[in-house]
């Protein structure tokens, strides 16, 4: 197991040298911080539809119409030459800088929890699919090499896809580089991303179980780093509305209160699953209730079992599902209560305002909440409006997989 937080480094400063191949030189722990989506503009049904389809989930056809009809408002816009006046809803409000090849070539990620590949746009994206991304070319990388006869798809849940060629070369994340890493570099590009003009790929942080590379899979590049890391360890401290920062290798106790809760993870299937204990809303007893779920860092809202949902809004004034929204709604000035979701022995309370994700109209009178069902998808997923609540740690030490959950200055 990882030892306890007080025997771990408290700061970031690098922790020695050494030599390990692929990766040079021996680092120990690092910080790497979000920058902001400068385009991002909230829009719950959105990320809901896409929470859905990332997990294989069916799209309620009311939801399904919204996103159509959204998608032909992007489509008119650009044909009158207004696109520029409307900005487009981007899907990620965070991203993390990443370098790729020699020379490097940065570009920004969404550091993801819930899948197992590195990808990005490439040189090798139809022009049409990019809408401002920066790409990666690797013949401007004197590190790179093809794989040959390697390829990689990822598949969503209305039939669509990303996919493409692999090459290995030198990524660097905070003051990392991993020598050879397997970059997937796009030749086709699902909607959903091409429209994101400042998310340039996806940085997978989950399990290597998980990935789509084929014939042979590939290791994830935290699998690579881990062994130069003091601790096979990384943390999230994200915050709410403003750019959180990622720890590897170290439990920075300046960065939580108390202790550090931990329970056991299922990493059998790719994910940072874990059992959950119960939950209560607002003031109210907390409730036991045994259920399944993932940390998912790459989701923006928390999916939880229908009863647990309908039980939260039932404490929400005007609170209603709507069917073209695909799930809850009330007045943007209703008072929504605390939401608390147990953990292990720990329960994290989730601020009420964090539920309130943002309007759905113009006039912003109606809001969508950041606390939907997971109906179909199959498990919980525990996404950003819940993880921006606590201090999160990822323990990947081989065989124990564990998270680790702690309060920190809300």
């Amino acid at each position: 197991m990882v030892p306890q937080p007080i025997t771990f480094a408290l700061t970031v400063a690098l922790a020695g040298f050494g030599s390990a191949s692929p990766i040079q030189p021996k680092v120990g722990t690092f910080t790497v911080s979000q920058v902001s989506n400068v385009n991002f503009k909230a829009h719950g049904p959105a990320q809901l539809a896409k929470t859905l389809l990332k997990y294989g989930a069916s799209v309620p056809d009311g939801l399904a119409q919204n996103m159509a009809n959204r998608d032909a408002a992007r489509i008119a816009a650009r044909s009158s030459g207004s696109a520029q006046a409307n900005p487009e809803q981007h899907d990620i409000q965070y991203l993390t800088p990443i370098q790729i090849g020699t020379p490097p070539q940065t570009v920004n990620v969404d550091f993801d929890s819930g899948s197992s590949d590195l990808w990005v746009f490439s040189s090798e994206t139809p022009a049409d699919s990019i809408k401002g991304q920066a790409v990666y070319d690797p013949k401007k990388s004197k590190t790179a090499e093809e794989v040959k006869g390697a390829s990689w798809e990822i598949t969503y849940g209305d039939k669509s896809s990303s996919s493409g060629v692999v090459y290995r070369d030198a990524v660097t994340v905070g003051n990392i580089t991993v020598k050879g890493q397997a970059v997937e570099a796009a030749t086709t590009v699902s909607a959903q991303f091409t429209r994101d003009a400042n998310n340039d790929g996806l940085f997978g942080l989950a399990f290597s179980a998980l990935n789509t590379v084929h014939p042979k899979q590939e290791l994830t590049w935290f699998d690579h780093a881990a062994k130069e890391l003091d601790h096979p360890v990384w943390t999230a401290d994200l915050k709410y509305h403003k750019a959180g920062t990622y720890d590897f290798g170290v439990i920075n106790k300046s960065k939580y209160a108390g202790k550090i809760s931990y329970i056991d993870v299922d990493s059998s299937n790719g994910f940072w699953m874990f059992n959950m204990s119960g939950y209560s809303v607002g003031n109210s007893t907390f409730k036991p209730a045994q259920f399944q779920g993932i940390a998912d860092t790459g989701t923006t809202l928390a999916l939880l079992p229908a009863q647990v949902v309908k039980d939260y809004y039932k404490a929400v004034s005007g609170a209603k599902i709507d069917y073209f929204q695909g799930g809850y709604v009330f007045p943007c000035n209703a008072k929504l209560p605390n939401f608390v979701l147990g953990v292990g022995q720990a329960k994290v309370s989730i601020p009420g305002k964090y539920v309130n994700y943002a309007p759905i109209d113009v006039a912003g009178k109606t809001c969508f909440g950041g606390i939907q069902s997971d109906d179909d998808v199959g498990f919980s997923i525990i996404g950003d409006v819940a993880l921006k609540a606590a201090f999160v740690v990822f323990d990947a030490t081989a065989g124990k997989p564990r998270l680790g959950w702690a309060s920190k200055q809300l």
